[in-house]
């Protein structure tokens, strides 16, 4: 059975919470199991922020992840907290200004300029988190390009759907190039 448990982390305000139900929707919409969760500090916005969706083939039995298969952290704090929880398998994609702190065990580090894609090129910093999901879900293969972006369609704010859809491509194009990068 292939099951991903994906660990999404950041501070309040950036959206990880909805690149999770994002990611969950779409897997639901390509008929896979799914459950999400997030948990936060009573800070809510600009406190530290977590929140996980496992992906699963079959049934899942508990509900919480309990060995990421991915982790994704755009804040230094949330790196420092949950990186040297992950194992070596883990995939992490971290936002370019991050540095790996001490004790990460994870083999594969993917390091993109998520938050400054969103701010320069999509033009709105607040569309980080669907920057991200386009390259969580062209890293991680959750689905294929037409249902994440009916995910994506399904929970952005009306009126934002050209903006999130340039966010969606732009975070594809980080991994794409990622990809080829470490091809080379």
């Amino acid at each position: 059975m292939n099951k991903q448990e994906l660990r999404l982390a950041g501070s309040g305000g950036q959206g990880v919470i909805l690149a999770t139900v994002i990611l969950a929707e779409a897997a639901i919409l390509s008929g896979k199991h799914t459950a999400q969760s997030q948990a936060y500090g009573p800070e809510a916005r600009g406190g530290s922020c977590k929140a996980e969706t496992l992906i699963s083939d079959g049934p899942i039995g508990f509900t919480k992840v309990q060995n990421p298969t991915f982790l994704m952290a755009l804040t230094q704090k949330s790196f420092d907290q949950y990186g040297p929880e992950v194992d070596e398998d883990c995939l992490v994609m971290i936002d370019s200004t991050l540095t790996p702190p001490e004790g990460l065990k994870a083999k594969r580090v993917v390091s993109l300029p998520i938050l400054d894609t969103a701010r320069n090129k999509v033009g709105r910093l607040q569309t980080a988190n669907i920057v991200a999901v386009g390259a969580i879900n062209s890293l991680v293969g959750i689905t294929d390009d037409e249902t994440i972006t009916k995910a994506v369609l399904m929970h952005v704010p009306k009126g934002t759907e050209e903006l999130n859809m340039k966010a969606l491509l732009e975070g594809k194009k980080l991994a794409q190039e990622c990809g080829k990068e470490n091809k080379e």
